[in-house]
């Protein structure tokens, strides 16, 4: 007779809960273990503190809002984490990040200590003329109680303001971030009337500079899209007029072509699925490789948008006008960061 056991692995459950439930900068906090099971307890406070009891105390210093984390057994499949905020009596506001750079989205949150839910109202301002840009943190709850900015310009203390209204009660808060700039790639444009340069930052972009130095003189000097070697080809307008009637110019990426002809564009290297991208003439374009883009100029300014997904070219996003720089002819891309 053969005996057969089978041993079920039993799940265990992390979870924990903390009192008070809303407490203040120096108040003592209770972590209660809820956890089915387990014999070792790490706990991270989010605030570089830790703890291996079970069921631990901790004071926060700052108001703010933590991660705290509970792992059971020292495994990452069993851990729990929690979002725990401490208010002050005092409003005020805070930030997860410690460093600023231009271009890149911040979100700022009000600190009220509020346990009876006092009826209470946020503003937050900035001074005029300075170079930011925000918008409500549609991720939280649009009661106005956290922003998000981006700021598109380095600055040393760059203010900004919260006035909270608490049950007719009205603080106003100020603090000041040092903000720092970050090299990125850039895209070059010619016109008649000089050469202008924009650093792309993700999907925002810096406004238009003059472009006056020898890279992007000899950059622009270089761009035309008559001629390109793909696949260790040179092909050229002449040998795709068959295939492409009316073909101006024309860039090669990812096995499609991109070209001028009567507007933009875009088509397998053998003509077929062949999609019209811009109505509007096209008088420059290029490619950026680094980050899968298609540039180009019309009467109405600089687009562009990624490069095509789909199998048979169709969109699956829509052109996105970068400026409205007129008489554009020549464009260059710039994949080196500064």
């Amino acid at each position: 007779m053969t005996c057969l056991a089978i041993t079920a692995c039993k799940q265990v459950n992390v979870d924990f809960t903390y009192s008070p439930a809303a407490p203040r900068a120096g108040q003592t906090v209770t972590f209660s273990n809820l956890s089915s099971s387990g014999e070792e307890w790490n706990w991270t406070f989010g605030s570089g503190a830790t703890s291996t009891l079970k069921s631990p105390t901790y004071v926060y210093r700052q108001p703010g809002t933590y991660k705290v984390t509970l792992q059971v057994d020292g495994k990452s499949s069993r851990s729990a984490t929690k979002e725990i905020t401490i208010y002050d009596t005092v409003p005020t506001f805070t930030c997860d990040a410690k460093e600023f750079t231009v271009y890149t989205d911040y979100t700022f949150k009000a600190v009220v200590y509020n346990p009876y839910n006092y009826d209470v109202s946020y503003e937050w301002g900035f001074p005029l003329n300075t170079p930011y840009v925000s918008f409500p943190d549609t991720s939280a709850r649009l009661d106005g109680s956290s922003i998000k900015v981006h700021f598109t310009k380095a600055m040393d203390d760059a203010p900004i303001w919260l006035t909270v209204v608490l049950n007719g009660d009205t603080t106003h808060i100020e603090q000041s971030f040092n903000v720092q700039d970050r090299a990125t790639n850039a895209v070059l444009f010619r016109t008649p009337q000089g050469d202008y340069r924009q650093r792309i930052f993700g999907t925002y972009a810096e406004m238009l500079l003059p472009a006056s130095d020898d890279r992007s003189d000899s950059l622009l000097k270089a761009e035309q899209d008559t001629i390109q070697r793909y696949n260790n080809y040179v092909v050229s307008i002449d040998s795709l007029k068959s295939a492409f009637p009316g073909i101006q110019g024309f860039r090669i990426a990812s096995r499609k072509i991109y070209y001028r002809a009567n507007g933009l564009w875009v088509a397998h290297l053998d003509g077929s699925d062949r999609v019209q991208i811009d109505t509007a003439t096209c008088k420059a374009m290029t490619l950026d490789t680094k980050d899968n883009r298609i540039y180009w100029a019309n009467k109405e300014g600089v687009w562009y948008m990624p490069f095509v997904g789909s199998g048979n070219n169709q969109f699956v996003t829509i052109p996105v006008r970068l400026n409205t720089l007129k008489d554009v002819i020549k464009i260059a891309a710039d994949a080196e960061k500064r």
